[in-house]
């Protein structure tokens, strides 16, 4: 039996013009850890036999538990789903559910460089395993963040600085040619332990020039359930 969590929206903070992170009240008993992601669901997704999956979304939790809410960053553009429409007609007090929360890219302490790969929004993924390493950097020798965006509205700015934090570095990158280059570059770290979020057209891209590079399916993280993943990097 999947355990739900119904919760409600405590407040919701616009990142950027077409960016929102909805901040969700913490409900009793719901724990997660860095890099997880949650099925967020309205009300009435499980009013039928079925599940009505037009009102579920797999989302990436941006927050750490010891922040005492739950955040979940997403596009909200002037075009949106009907989902994204309903999600934002809510407002602070609308009640939403949680369940299926699990982590697939927690961490890893192995005395290596860690190295995000992220598009866009898919950078929220990563805040918290930030957030995890500046408040612990044991056995993690630096972290740096790679990420496509060419709207120059980069997404947690105070986080993901330029000019970098306690070993932790991040660059943005404006089309995708740029970005590969880069990937070839860091990819010159043959034990860093590679962090990939975004589609699966992007997994596969960073994929197939990590491994072109040297590295192996073993340091690549997907945030994928393992069955998936391994398709992935076949």
């Amino acid at each position: 039996m999947v355990k739900i969590y119904w919760t409600k929206i405590k407040d919701v903070v616009e990142e950027s013009p077409e960016t929102k992170t909805y901040i969700l009240e913490c409900p009793e008993g719901f724990t997660w850890e860095e890099g997880a992601h949650t099925h967020l669901a309205l009300e009435g997704f499980n009013a039928g036999e079925k599940p009505d999956r037009s009102l579920i979304r797999h989302m990436s939790i941006c927050t750490l538990p010891d922040e005492k809410a739950i955040g979940i960053t997403t596009r909200v553009r002037e075009e949106r789903s009907e989902f994204k429409e309903r999600l934002d007609a809510l407002g602070i007090g609308g009640q939403v559910a949680l369940f299926k929360t699990h982590s697939n890219v927690p961490l890893k302490r192995e005395g290596k460089a860690v190295y995000l790969l992220s598009s866009g929004v898919g950078i929220a993924t990563f805040r918290p395993l930030v957030l995890d390493y500046l408040n612990n950097s044991d056995m993690v020798n630096k972290i740096h963040s790679l990420n496509i965006d060419s709207s120059k509205n980069y997404l947690f700015p105070d986080l993901f600085a330029p000019e970098g934090l306690n070993g932790l570095t991040s660059e943005f990158v404006d089309d995708r040619s740029g970005y590969y280059d880069r990937v070839k570059q860091l990819a010159e770290d043959k034990e860093g332990l590679f962090y990939v979020v975004g589609s699966d057209e992007f997994l596969s891209e960073n994929i197939a020039i990590l491994r072109s590079e040297g590295i192996r399916p073993e340091q690549i993280m997907l945030d994928k359930h393992e069955q998936s993943r391994q398709a992935l990097l076949v």
